[in-house]
């Protein structure tokens, strides 16, 4: 039985297809990656995981539990984490702790100990009493992340756990995640770090446009990029993209001030580039190399027609 099973599932608005005929499994215990560019759809695949919205079509079961015809139930399963937090600013951590213990029918002593030990862990036993409305983001987030796990759910799903946070907050929330793990929950983490999810996800699904244009582990996604290595490079003045087109040279983009150029033979495209600044007066301020990477594959993968 897989922890999250999703089949065919497709969510339009008018007439905007957000979802479109989705299928992907989430294995019980790994850190699962669901990455995609903005406007993807990974918001509305979210809402559509966590029961807020009901697919038009298809099926979303958690530990074989169907999500439409059993929500409570599945819920229960569940903590989440959504991208803006789910944490009432008028209360105090505590008492938010203690309203998410009860609505997961907690034992007064189990929802005591458990909160004690969350807000210690979590570095908020110092404020635990004071309202959530005089908290950082960061803070915030943490008594969010205390409230989804209070009740040791079986599956974790998290929107962007730590966009917009501090050092000492993102390091929190990641310790966090791989405790949650290492005690056998699944983790279903969305997130625009690209890194974050090569170092944390066992595996790591990329939506497109409503589509799932990959599936699987990040070296193996990785490998399939394998021959492409990329040349930056930055000149002490403007140029034509025309002066580096070659027929070992694949791709051309300009970020910023740096032109990015993707080869399969790596020595020819460095040769070329010099000659080309020698022929052309151009001072070379910097060339960094760079083979594949899973933020390569996102773009490569995600940038057709965006």
């Amino acid at each position: 039985m897989f922890a999250i099973q999703v089949k065919n599932i497709k969510k339009t608005f008018e007439n905007i297809i957000a979802v479109d005929n989705v299928n992907f499994n989430v294995e019980k215990g790994e850190i699962f990656g669901f990455l995609g560019p903005n406007g993807a759809g990974k918001t509305t695949a979210i809402r559509l995981l966590t029961g807020i919205l009901m697919p038009d079509f298809g099926n979303v079961f958690i530990e074989g539990i169907d999500l439409v015809k059993n929500p409570i139930k599945a819920k229960m399963m569940m903590g989440v984490i959504p991208e803006i937090g789910n944490v009432y600013a008028d209360l105090t951590a505590k008492q938010n702790l203690y309203l998410a213990g009860k609505y997961y029918g907690l034992s007064k002593n189990t929802l005591e100990k458990k909160s004690e030990e969350l807000l210690s862990t979590l570095g908020l036993y110092e404020r635990r009493n004071d309202p959530v409305r005089t908290f950082s983001k960061g803070m915030k987030q943490r008594v969010s992340i205390a409230c989804a796990i209070i009740h040791d759910p079986h599956i974790l799903i998290l929107d962007e756990p730590t966009e917009g946070l501090d050092v000492q907050s993102r390091r929190l929330v990641i310790e966090t995640i791989k405790h949650m793990n290492g005690k056998g929950s699944t983790i279903f983490l969305t997130t625009h770090n690209i890194e974050e999810a090569n170092k944390l996800c066992q595996r790591v699904c990329i939506i497109n446009k409503g589509k799932i244009v990959a599936i699987d582990k990040p070296e193996i996604l990785k490998s399939t990029f394998e021959k492409t290595q990329s040349i930056e490079i930055s000149f002490d003045q403007k140029i034509n993209r025309n002066l580096f087109v070659s027929d070992f040279i694949s791709k051309i983009d300009l970020y910023g001030d740096k032109w990015r150029l993707y080869t399969n033979d790596l020595d020819k495209t460095i040769k070329h580039v010099v000659t080309l600044a020698q022929k052309n007066d151009l001072k070379i301020i910097s060339m960094k190399t760079y083979g594949p990477s899973l933020e390569e594959v996102f773009v490569r993968l995600t940038e057709v027609d965006r």
